[in-house]
């Protein structure tokens, strides 16, 4: 499912317009990417959980030259998925 797609479904679902439901959708996006930034974590029962996660600096090995080479520390995020919505897969 595209953007689009999700957009007009829930569109559909919540009896809104689709420019609504758009404004909804990157409402939460936009959210939950800044709360997350800031080192939050963000729960949703029955859903999931997104949150920060470090990867620390490490060597590696560039496969193209078999050089040794020093990768980064980064910052990700992780999510978990809520037991009510791994239930309701099965």
């Amino acid at each position: 499912m595209k953007k689009a797609e999700l957009i007009a479904a829930i569109a559909a679902e919540a009896g809104l317009t689709k420019k609504d439901a758009e404004r909804a959708l990157e409402a939460f996006l936009n959210t939950v990417k800044s709360e997350v930034k800031k080192g939050n974590k963000i729960s949703l029962i029955g859903f999931g959980n997104f949150e920060p996660k470090t990867n620390a600096a490490r060597k590696g090995i560039n496969p193209a030259t078999k050089q040794p080479i020093q990768i980064k520390a980064s910052k990700s995020v992780k999510f978990k998925v809520g037991k009510g919505f791994k239930d309701s897969l099965n």
